[in-house]
């Protein structure tokens, strides 16, 4: 078995994947985040030895969290953290959302999600081709392909 990075480096090599080429985050379009969000997901790290333990989640909708109302796409990656014991503890979510004007054409999507775990009988390409399928990617790539803001954070759920 390959040598697998500690999941303290995570965010780290999320935000490499992004950098690459040193264009500014700002500067990406959606294309370019999925693709580098994506080589980033096939990196695999020091995981627990079950099916849940390292997943990617790609999910959108319009939200207004923080002040007025914004289109979020979340492609987020999910690691299972265990106590000493083996038993679960908590996940740790990284997250990069791409956030965008919401438009009527973008708010009339809904919500949407969709998981992705290593360890299963799925595999990464299979799923990312499914998800580029979805209507979402011609209504963004037509008019709004860059965000007005990405941003890339950590949390403990």
């Amino acid at each position: 078995m390959s040598r697998r990075l500690p999941i303290d480096r995570a965010e780290e090599r999320l935000r490499h994947e992004l950098s690459r080429g040193q264009q500014p985050l700002a500067e990406l379009d959606l294309d370019e985040v999925w693709l580098r969000f994506l080589q980033f997901g096939s990196q695999r790290f020091d995981t627990a030895d079950t099916p849940d333990a390292d997943g990617l989640l790609f999910q959108y909708g319009t939200h207004a969290f923080e002040g007025p109302p914004v289109f979020t796409l979340d492609l987020a990656r999910q690691f299972e953290i265990n106590d000493a014991s083996g038993e679960h503890d908590h996940y740790i979510q990284l997250h990069c959302e791409l956030r965008y004007e919401p438009v009527l054409q973008l708010r009339a999507l809904g919500h949407f999600e969709s998981w992705f775990f290593h360890d299963t009988d799925d595999e990464l390409d299979r799923w990312a081709d499914g998800l580029g399928r979805q209507e979402f990617w011609t209504i963004v790539r037509h008019r709004h392909s860059h965000p007005q803001e990405i941003w890339i954070y950590q949390e403990q759920v």
